[in-house]
Formats: structure tokens, sequence, C-alpha cells
């Protein structure tokens, strides 16, 4: 009796992605959009909007919906990100980076990630935005 096949996933799912994140899969990349065709009007609300798109690697909710963004900076085609994370040994820091460089840096507009990482003033789940805090609600996790 042979064993069952395992599904095969399109390649599209890593296109661009470095050779050193191509089986990593967290951060919805999956689910990220097309790069923009040419620059946006806004650069720091295309930023917004790209960052948007990277999940957290343990919940799939949105870094700007679980408050983990305080902010962005758009300058010279640096995009300047300044995050944290809901803990100080949080054990996803390292794939919460790649994600967020390796979205920004799809789009030809962004010639270079800054991150920027804020310990003060620390993460509470107040920073949860009400639009995280429903999708927590639907996924059965109180926030």
């Amino acid at each position: 009796m042979s064993a069952p096949a395992l599904p095969v996933v399109g390649r599209r799912l890593d296109t661009g992605l470095p050779t050193h994140v191509s089986v990593h899969k967290s951060g919805g990349r999956d689910l990220w959009s097309d790069p923009l065709e040419s620059p946006p009007e806004d650069f720091v609300r295309a930023t917004w909007d790209a960052l948007g798109e990277v999940l957290d690697p343990e919940i799939p909710i949105s870094l700007p919906e679980l408050g983990l963004i305080y902010g962005v900076e758009f300058e010279d085609g640096v995009a300047t990100v300044r995050l944290t994370y809901t803990a100080t040994a949080c054990p996803c820091m390292e794939f919460i980076r790649e994600d967020i460089t390796d979205r920004l840096l799809s789009e030809s507009w962004i010639d270079s990630v800054r991150l920027v990482e804020v310990w003060d003033p620390p993460w509470t789940s107040d920073r949860i935005t009400p639009e995280g805090r429903e999708k927590l609600r639907r996924l059965g996790v109180s926030a």
C-alpha cells in the first residue's frame, strides 16, 4: 500500500523570498498582496498598509492590530518602523523582524528598512485595536 500523496503548493507562495526563509511561512506570507505597480502618493500610508498584511506568527492578527507597531516614517527610500513585542523574551522576535523586512522590501519604492525596537512604553493588551479585539474574540481569545 502506498503512502497518501501530500498536496503540492504552487511556487507563487515563495516568489521573491530570500533563500534563508524559503520554507518560512509565518507572518501570513501566503496572503500578502503583490507589490504596488508604481510608487504610492503617500509613502507612510502605503507602508502602514503593507504592515497590515504582516501577521503575528502565533495568532493570525496583523502586527498593527495587535498594537505592536508604534510608528512609521519614510524618508529617501528608507522605511523606519518603530515596533515592540508582547514580551521581552518573545520567542518570535526574529520571525517578526524578517516578516516586516521581507514584506516591505518586496515594494520597489522601499530601498531599505530600519527597525527600531521600543520598550518604553511597554506593550499591553490596551494597545490592541478594536478590529484586533474582534478578530481575537472570533478565535476564542479574550483580550
